[in-house]
């Protein structure tokens, strides 16, 4: 057995940290905000979660943005190991790939806050009085998460140690 080592970029990893970060970014919202500090639900601004009608609505599709970013983390998952050189690297280890994960993370915060809290109105993060300083808080949030992970990613490489029979 021969030990060899192979360098990849960090683009080469960019889109599934990108998909990782998305879904648990996704999930962070929706276990923190949707269900344990129970702020807000996907669609409070058009359905109230007060009646149970309006909750069973809220509930459905909590339930499908939680599908939605299961898939990401699912598919995240897929092509980040399509791309572990020959089965084994020591990617999670790896600047680039955290960075990237940050970086979908944020994308994940400013996608969403820009069309579910502004565009759609949805619902927002904290809704009543002052709830649009919560929604730019969340967007600083995620412009930050993606500067953060971009100066994190830049210039890293994916190191991934493999073993030849």
């Amino acid at each position: 057995m021969t030990r060899v080592d192979e360098k990849a970029t960090s683009t080469d990893i960019a889109l599934p940290g990108i998909l990782l970060g998305v879904g648990l970014g996704g999930f962070l919202d929706g276990i923190l905000l949707h269900q344990v500090l129970q702020w807000h639900h996907l669609v409070t601004g058009r359905y109230s979660p007060d009646t149970v009608p309006g909750l069973r609505t809220n509930t459905l599709w909590d339930g499908l943005f939680h599908t939605f970013t299961w898939l990401s983390v699912l598919i995240g998952l897929g092509l980040l190991y399509s791309r572990v050189v020959n089965g084994r690297t020591r990617m999670w280890r790896s600047r680039a790939l955290w960075g990237w994960i940050l970086t979908g993370w944020g994308i994940f915060n400013v996608v969403e806050g820009i069309i579910d809290h502004h565009i759609l109105g949805i619902h927002h993060v904290r809704s009543g009085p002052g709830q649009i300083w919560w929604d730019l808080g969340f967007l600083a949030l995620g412009a930050a998460l993606i500067a953060a992970g971009w100066l994190l990613q830049r210039g890293a490489t994916v190191v991934g140690s493999a073993d030849r029979r």
